[in-house]
This record gives C-alpha cells, sequence and structure tokens, in this order.
C-alpha cells in the first residue's frame, strides 16, 4: 500500500487532468505500461508535465525522486530523448523552441522529419546507461511529415526495449496506423474559470492592461494555460495605439490604409498573424458576423502566400470596413 502510496506523489501538485494521471498511474500500479503512447488534446494543458513526471515513476519504480525530476526537466538525462519540430534555417535544422527563443521569424511551418525519426531508431537500439528502458517523447507529433509518418510506423511494428510517447493536439492529422498502434491518454481543455484561477492570478499587475480583452484572450487559448501566457505576451507586445483603431474598424479607405502601413511597419508576420487570430475572436464576440471572420481569414491565407503583407492589410481593412462588400 505504501509503494503505491509512493506513486500517487508522483504527480503531487498537478491539480488537472484527473483522468489522465489516473490512467497512468494504474499502468505503474500493476506494471503494465504500454510500448508506445499518445497524450492527445490542446497544447499546453500538461501533457509535457504528466509525461515527465509518469518518466520519472517509470525509471524509479514509482518512488518520488526530486532530483530525477530536475534532470528531466533539464532534457538532461542520457536514456530520454525529447523531439520536436524543426524548422530548416540557413542550411540547417533549428528546433521550433531555439528559433522562438531567438525570435527567428520563418514563413514556413516546422516539421518532424525523416532524420529525426531515423535518430529515435538509432536511440532505441542503443544499450541504456542508466534507465532500464530508453525513452522518446515526441512533441507535437502532427507534424509529422509524410516520410517520417511512414518511418515512425515501422519504428513502431518493430520490437524495442524503449517506450515513445507521442504529444498530439491534432490527432486526425496522425496517420490511422500510428494511432492503433498507441494507447491514447486523453487530455481535456480547461474550463474558463479554470484558468482564470490557475492564470490570470499570475497577471495580477497587469490586468489593467488585458482588462477589456480578457475573454477574447481566454477563447482564443482553447483552455490552454500554456496558450494563454502565450497569448497575454503577444498582447502586450502589440504597439498600444494599433489596437485603438481597428476595434470600431477604420471608417474610411484613408484610415485603412494608414492602419495597414502601421501594422507592416510596427509588427513581424508572426505577430501580424497572431493579430489576426485575436481580430477574429474580438469581432466575433462583438458582433457574431461571420463576413468579417471570413474576410480575416482570408487574409491570413494572404499573408502565407507571396502577397506582400501591406497590401494584404490594406484590402482586408477595407472590406470589413465598407458595407459595400457585407454579405
Amino acid at each position: 500500500m505504501a509503494f503505491i502510496a509512493h506513486r500517487k506523489n508522483l504527480f503531487k501538485g498537478i491539480n488537472k487532468q484527473a483522468l489522465a494521471i489516473k490512467l497512468l498511474e494504474s499502468a505503474l500500479n500493476k506494471n503494465r505500461v504500454a510500448p508506445a503512447y499518445i497524450f492527445s488534446g490542446p497544447q499546453g494543458v500538461g501533457q509535457k508535465e504528466i509525461a515527465l513526471r509518469f518518466l520519472e515513476g517509470l525509471i524509479s519504480g514509482g518512488i518520488e525522486n526530486t532530483s530525477l525530476r530536475r534532470r528531466l526537466a533539464d532534457f538532461n538525462y542520457p536514456d530520454l530523448l525529447w523531439v520536436e519540430p524543426t524548422y530548416l534555417y540557413q542550411g540547417n535544422q533549428i528546433n521550433k523552441s531555439i528559433a522562438s527563443q531567438k525570435n527567428i521569424n520563418l514563413n514556413t511551418k516546422p516539421q518532424i522529419r525523416l532524420d529525426q525519426i531515423r535518430q529515435i531508431k538509432s536511440f532505441l537500439a542503443k544499450q541504456t546507461l542508466e534507465a532500464d528502458i530508453a525513452m522518446v517523447v515526441i512533441e507535437e507529433a502532427e507534424a509529422m511529415n509524410e516520410a517520417a509518418s511512414n518511418a515512425l510506423l515501422k519504428t513502431l511494428e518493430e520490437p524495442t526495449n524503449g517506450i515513445l510517447i507521442l504529444l498530439s493536439s491534432r490527432l486526425e492529422k496522425l496517420i490511422s496506423t500510428i494511432i492503433s498502434r498507441c494507447q491514447e491518454i486523453p487530455f481535456k481543455p480547461l474550463r474558463s474559470n479554470e484558468i482564470n484561477t490557475e492564470i490570470l492570478n499570475d497577471w495580477v499587475s497587469k490586468e489593467e492592461l488585458i482588462g477589456a480583452y480578457k475573454q477574447e484572450l481566454i477563447n482564443l487559448s482553447n483552455g490552454s494555460p500554456e496558450q494563454l501566457k502565450y497569448n497575454i505576451n503577444a498582447f502586450l507586445e502589440v504597439p498600444s495605439d494599433i489596437l485603438p483603431n481597428l476595434e470600431h474598424k477604420p471608417g474610411n479607405y484613408l484610415k485603412a490604409l494608414k492602419v495597414a502601413k502601421e501594422i507592416t511597419e510596427k509588427l513581424t508576420l508572426d505577430q501580424q498573424k497572431w493579430l489576426i487570430n485575436f481580430l477574429q475572436e474580438y469581432f466575433w464576440l462583438k458582433e457574431y458576423n461571420y463576413s468579417t471572420a471570413k474576410k480575416l481569414e482570408k487574409l491570413h491565407s494572404n499573408l502565407l502566400s507571396s502577397i506582400q503583407p501591406r497590401v494584404a492589410w490594406e484590402v482586408a481593412l477595407i472590406e470589413i470596413s465598407s458595407k459595400i462588400y457585407d454579405d
């Protein structure tokens, strides 16, 4: 009984995702750990933290080990391979997290590539140094390209002395045969009041700045505390003179052209894409206008194409500001 109590301590302090924790505790208690898991659900609702705690329990036999916990969290453990999507930058692969830290803006989507899956296969084939089994976590598994997906499927079909955990917020983008070879652990979005309690209390000093847009920021986060933190930071990075010029829509063509110029001169492309998502939520809450949402979605697509950003914003702002274009 004491052994089980130790195992329960593995997840102490995590006050969400009770179902996921129950399933993982059961696997440890019964010593029936699957060779592969998919942690499915919205990004940033506890998958990473719970995956690391689960691996801690797997290594330690269920006994809480804070020193091991720190090493895993710092990716300073020889038998853990953490894989994340990469960009191609100046002829080299660069991890998504590193690109974000260095403020490298790339107009492409990050991918998990074939050579990363080959690295996983090689890692699983090696003799472990400390743990009984090798451990691999694939973050944003839905970002695998076709070649990587096929290679991972072959890896899952082969017997190995290791465990794979796929984190995915878009389960429908994974090929069905990969899903069928993994045990799914479902993660649920947090409710609006849970996010309020858990996250917004940390932003009391900035509540005045967020104030009027609090609900938009919560809705935009899809029940994810991690995404809410990102959205609050992104909101605070937008120059204070831009949103007032947008919240009532530019009143005429000249103002629309002026606002488009300010946006493209003061915001990076990533910031512009975030602003579009925010405006979609803002205008939907304000007027429930599907036409405006469609035009903003078209603007988002145009920013990803060869159209100059300023021209794309000019056209979109003129359209959403003019009754001529209303459906």
